[in-house]
């Protein structure tokens, strides 16, 4: 008569200890086939991932993973803190994700009107329905609203992204601002020892006065944090009512001569030295000639040093004339091995390359001036901007492409 098997021993939770040596339980969606090498590093969060090869942000792509968008190996996942190799299949929407493109990074000029968001709950037109059919699919870096003006980044890499919008990077975002009514020194000085609204702290500004133009001032203010609306509350809390805003200035790259609706994509020798990227994460040889976007009528506005506007500048320079030269005040060293730190403000500026944009009817057109007290000294003679990937100036007043699935 054979003995019973005796019971293994159980731990308090009910569980049978694991033999010594025993591989651990997979996780649903763990490593099945190969996938390319070197589409993702080992051990990254699943939201990197998709923010790598330009899915989304970090936030987004945490989004649609709670939304059950996103399957890894054929598997729905419901949640972000899952590490994925470079042999996981990871599918948004069913369809498998690519490669990591290299990193690129564009300047716009946006116009007034339009709403930075890929959707609008409201049916505004958004900064993505504008851009040029033949940009790829890319994410501003941070906000400007509907009101505000100017410079605006943007990047087909959602890590880059979400650090360049972190407060640690250091780096000053410089504003022209217009306002009502006589500032003087005694009511900014609350701004640059930092203010308390509604028991938010904002820290301190750099705020000076420019011009007084009649009823209204123009005003340089710099700020290293970027919160919701930070300088028009800012300037309320101390009386002055903002009625234009134009961003000028973004760390180490600078507005200067870009027209309202236009692109311009940073050199990748630019993405390396002030963003400290390797060489293999950014693109190479993609020089063509420049193309310039029919400018918006400016229906007589006054530019950021307070002087009217020419009417009719609907287009590039003449034939035979030099190309914009790359101006205003060089700022700014390389943050690093993709890593965030405090920047130096005297490094040469970033290089760019010239990208056609569609016109955006209705939007005012006044650029800054990259001379006055906001922009610094000219950077000096300068290689004409290059430029690639662009339709013809004709090409470019096509419909609107449909903003972004989320792909």
């Amino acid at each position: 008569m054979s003995k019973s098997p005796v019971n293994p021993p159980r731990d308090s939770h009910g569980k049978a200890p694991q033999k010594r040596g025993a591989k651990p339980l997979a996780r649903a969606g763990a490593a099945a086939a190969a996938a390319p090498e070197g589409a993702v590093k080992s051990g990254d969060r699943i939201a990197k991932v998709l923010a790598r090869v330009g899915v989304s942000s970090r936030r987004g792509a945490e989004a649609m993973i709670e939304e059950g968008r996103v399957s890894v190996n054929g598997v729905v996942i419901d949640s972000p803190a899952l590490n994925v190799t470079a042999r996981d299949k990871i599918a948004v929407d069913g369809a498998p994700i690519g490669k990591p493109e290299p990193v690129r990074v564009w300047l716009y000029n946006k116009p007034l009107g339009l709403v930075t968001s890929e959707r609008d709950e409201k049916g505004r037109t958004t900064v993505f329905e504008t851009l040029p059919e033949d940009l790829p699919r890319v994410m501003s870096v941070g906000r400007l609203d509907l009101n505000s003006e100017g410079l605006l980044l943007l990047t087909n890499d959602g890590d880059l992204k979400r650090r360049l919008e972190l407060p640690s990077t250091g780096w000053l975002r410089k504003y022209r601002a217009r306002v009502n009514g006589t500032p003087t020194e005694a009511m900014l000085e609350p701004l640059r020892r930092g203010i308390n609204i509604d028991g938010e702290q904002f820290q301190p500004m750099m705020v000076t006065i420019d011009k007084q133009q009649g009823a209204n001032a123009w005003l340089s203010v710099g700020i290293r944090e970027g919160r919701n609306r930070e300088v028009r509350r800012a300037m309320d809390h101390v009386g002055l009512a903002v009625n234009r805003l134009i961003r000028v200035a973004y760390g180490p790259f600078q507005l200067g001569n870009l027209r309202a609706g236009e692109v311009e994509e940073l050199r990748p020798r630019s993405l390396r030295d002030q963003l400290g990227l390797a060489a293999d994460e950014v693109a190479e040889g993609r020089a063509g000639p420049a193309v310039q976007s029919r400018l918006p009528e400016t229906r007589g506005k006054t530019d950021a040093r307070g002087k009217p506007e020419a009417r009719g500048k609907t287009g590039p320079k003449a034939a035979g004339q030099p190309a914009r030269k790359p101006v205003g005040k060089p700022m700014g060293k390389p943050m690093g091995k993709r890593a965030g730190g405090p920047m130096d403000e005297s490094a040469p500026a970033a290089g760019r390359k010239s990208w056609g944009s569609k016109s955006h009817g209705g939007a005012t057109g006044g650029k800054p001036s990259s001379r006055g007290k906001a922009g610094g000294a000219p950077a000096g003679k300068a290689a004409a901007p290059k430029s690639w990937g662009t339709k013809s100036a004709r090409s470019t007043q096509t419909t609107p492409r449909k903003p972004p699935t989320g792909r």
